[in-house]
């Protein structure tokens, strides 16, 4: 099997987030279950492929991003949603705004490269319905 390639995975997400509902269903799936975007995003991917993962080779992945989920991406959300709710009183926030949104987006394309690193070492199942994303998101 050929192996995935991070910068393939990138510009799919990137199309995928962009369809119209697309960003609202997965900011829900964060904001409302837990869930992270990138390994929704990932699994979508896999599915497009016709590549199915197991319940144990999901497991993997989650971890794999755990603490980079819990080290760098959610306290940088937690700065801009504060800086947010006191952008009135931050002098500059349009710029820092800027600055860290893009901060963000460097920071989800480095976890998606975790992803593809992790999922490079497994042994995939071809199949023609994977679903992989409703493993995750029962």
């Amino acid at each position: 099997m050929n192996l995935l390639n991070s910068n393939d995975f990138w510009q799919f997400a990137c199309q995928l987030y962009s369809e119209d509902g697309m960003q609202a269903r997965l900011l829900d799936y964060q904001n409302l279950q837990g869930k992270n975007v990138n390994l929704c995003l990932l699994l979508y991917y896999l599915d497009s492929l016709n590549l199915a993962i197991n319940q144990t080779q999901l497991s993997k992945l989650e971890q794999s991003i755990s603490e980079f989920d819990q080290q760098a991406l959610k306290p940088l959300r937690t700065t801009r949603a504060y800086l947010k709710t006191n952008q009135t009183e931050i002098t500059d926030y349009a710029a820092i705004r800027k600055a860290l949104l893009g901060a963000e987006l460097k920071l989800e394309k480095q976890q998606q490269i975790i992803l593809i690193d992790v999922v490079n070492s497994m042994d995939l199942t071809a199949c023609s319905t994977p679903n992989n994303s409703d493993k995750y998101l029962a």
